[in-house]
């Protein structure tokens, strides 16, 4: 699974024999047939044959995807899929079926008001997704007794794009961009090439190397970018086919403002109508189009802003538009503070006081108990001041996420977490930053309503505030994985933005308590400065406090925040919500950056004081 701080490759992936066969297959067909149809060829340069740009997308599946039929017709239910036909297990109003060999699995249930059938599609392991994922899927009724939807899984997707220059020196060097993941960032890689055999070797440290090879016939590159995979092709590109390179493709001479289109649930507006100035924030968006992409300080994938519950700003770079889901990292730990709040508000049992080991009850005995444990809260779980030996920035340390997440010994992570030594005494000031808290949220709600927590997020958040598609990551158990991963829409992201500011409520529909928005949104804990630009800053249920300075003023906000910069922060003085996505993996210090800095740079000096009548 991927992780905060891994490098999302975190050993050699585990591919079976039938997946490197069918590649093969591919390959020696790519080889075989005639080039000028396959790469479209930019003009190849003078000199050295290596220098330019080369590129290649490559998508692994997976191959069930399309129009899902359950058929009721006969006693025995059926499912239809991608040319798979088997039978539906039904328990009440639950449905079920797998497919053979783990090729995907569906589980839903009979909605009996509407006669519609809501689920989620669980898809398998892929070759650079390593985890499941679970996206919702809704099924209407074509007569009595046969529904028919679509099931769109994450596409198990990966590009690279690489950049080859001449330097001064006479040599060749390369970076290599990687849009979805940021492998090989801030690495330049000398090149060589003898015969048809090119080599890639990073000056620091000389040990990081890997080889290719290039053929003159058909001008491409057969490069190894994926650890234990078999090399990738890459043709030469230009700036018309290079989405995951350039911020737009193609290029265009001036920025000009445009109105959001309305939908989604979203009503939208000019950046005028809601009192926000056009000329900095284009001046934002122009630094973002004409950034350097081998070495981008603003490598935004989205920016969308929303004012006075109106979307007025919603902007797309690097192949990404509004239909794209985007990895929200660790942006959607957040999520579990909110599912919680919604189960205390419908009545279960839960609140910040619950102590939390008696919700697992069948995951005694724990052998390193430890007094302490006894008084872990939900609120010290939600505000990561568990106490556990858990600290995602100590790779030494046992609750880091990679270290749980790369074990096999217990593949239950909610038992792992509860089984791990005490650090500190639990509820204190000090945060320390560990995913398994929040993700261990999740396993309170799931424990006190009975419930799988991809039902609970579908019914009583993802519905109600009108998202699109989106995928959750799942645990080793089939269980979702609350402490980072999942995939939304930037318009479905920034909503968790507006719900929070709007008290809890989205078109008049209470989604969350007031009292809970209130409580989520205070101070409890505080993390020790991030970098050498920042303060320490505070933390609520799942959500950052941060302090921004503009001139004299002050302004309080809270934001969730994620890996490569996936950003939703909420200014309540200000009526504003600013939704940003980024591709900066892995490099903290530049994307932390720009909820720090950008927004009070550009973003709040655009807004006018004398627009509170169109509130």
């Amino acid at each position: 699974m991927l992780s905060e701080g891994c490098n999302f490759f975190c050993g050699a992936l585990a591919l079976t024999l039938v997946r490197r066969m069918r590649f093969l297959l591919f390959l020696l067909a790519l080889l075989l047939a005639t080039p000028s149809a396959l790469y479209p060829q930019a003009t190849t340069p003078t000199g050295n044959p290596l220098v330019g740009l080369w590129g290649t997308e490559q998508s692994f599946g997976p191959l069930v995807r399309g129009t899902l039929t359950i058929d009721a017709r006969q006693a025995q239910w059926r499912a239809a899929i991608a040319g798979f036909e088997v039978s539906v297990e039904r328990n009440g109003d639950r449905l079920n079926f797998s497919l053979p060999n783990g090729a995907g699995e569906f589980r839903g249930w009979l909605d009996a008001t509407s006669n519609n059938i809501n689920g989620h599609w669980i898809q398998p392991v892929g070759v650079v997704n390593n985890n499941r994922y679970a996206t919702l899927v809704r099924l209407v009724a074509v007569n009595k007794s046969v529904w028919t939807g679509s099931v769109v899984p994450l596409d198990d997707h990966v590009s690279f794009y690489v950049s080859i220059k001449p330097q001064p020196s006479g040599s060749i060097a390369a970076i290599i961009i990687n849009p979805e993941f940021n492998l090989f960032r801030r690495r330049s890689y000398d090149v060589t090439l003898n015969g048809s055999d090119v080599t890639f070797t990073n000056p620091k440290p000389p040990q990081d190397h890997f080889n290719g090879a290039y053929d003159k016939a058909s001008d491409h590159l057969l490069l190894s970018l994926l650890d234990s995979y078999p090399p990738l092709p890459l043709s030469r590109r230009d700036r018309g086919d290079a989405l995951g390179f350039y911020s737009r493709t193609p290029d265009i001479a001036k920025y000009t403002y445009t109105q959001p289109i309305a939908g989604d649930g979203w009503p939208t507006a000019s950046l005028a109508d809601v009192g926000i100035s056009e000329k900095p924030i284009a001046a934002l968006i122009e630094k973002i189009l004409t950034a350097d992409p081998t070495d981008n300080p603003v490598d935004i994938d989205s920016l969308l802003i929303a004012r006075h519950g109106k979307l007025v700003v919603e902007e797309y770079f690097h192949g990404f538009d509004k239909e794209r889901p985007h990895d929200m990292r660790s942006a959607s730990k957040t999520l579990a503070p909110i599912l919680a709040g919604i189960a205390r508000d419908r009545g279960v049992n839960l609140s910040p006081d619950t102590p939390i080991y008696p919700l697992f009850p069948e995951d005694k005995p724990f052998p390193h108990w430890d007094a302490r444990k006894s008084h872990v809260t939900l609120k010290a779980l939600m505000t990561m001041t568990s106490g556990f030996a858990c600290d995602d920035n100590d790779d030494a340390s046992p609750g880091n996420e990679d270290n749980m997440q790369s074990q096999t010994a217990q593949p239950d992570w909610y038992k792992y977490t509860l089984d791990l030594p005490m650090a500190a005494e639990p509820d204190e000031r000090h945060a320390v930053y560990c995913s398994a808290d929040l993700n261990l949220v999740g396993g309170t709600v799931a424990h006190a309503t009975h419930s799988w927590l991809p039902e609970v997020f579908e019914r009583y958040l993802a519905r109600p505030l009108q998202f699109g598609t989106y995928h959750m990551n799942l645990m080793p158990t089939g269980e979702a994985y609350m402490g980072g991963g999942f995939y939304l829409r930037p318009r479905d992201e920034i909503k968790l933005g507006q719900l929070y500011l709007s008290g809890g409520i989205w078109h008049a529909t209470r989604i969350v308590s007031e009292d809970w928005v209130r409580e989520s949104t205070a101070a409890y804990s505080t993390f020790d400065p991030q970098t050498n630009y920042d303060v320490p800053h505070e933390y609520g249920f799942g959500w950052h406090i941060n302090r921004l300075q503009v001139g004299d003023l002050v302004f309080r906000a809270y934001s969730a925040g994620g890996n490569g910069g996936q950003i939703v922060i909420v200014i309540p003085d200000l009526d504003l919500v600013v939704g940003i996505n980024g591709g900066s993996y892995g490099e903290f210090t530049k994307w932390y950056r720009w909820g720090l800095q950008l927004v009070p740079q550009y973003i709040i000096p655009a807004l006018s004081q004398k627009d509170e009548h169109n509130r």
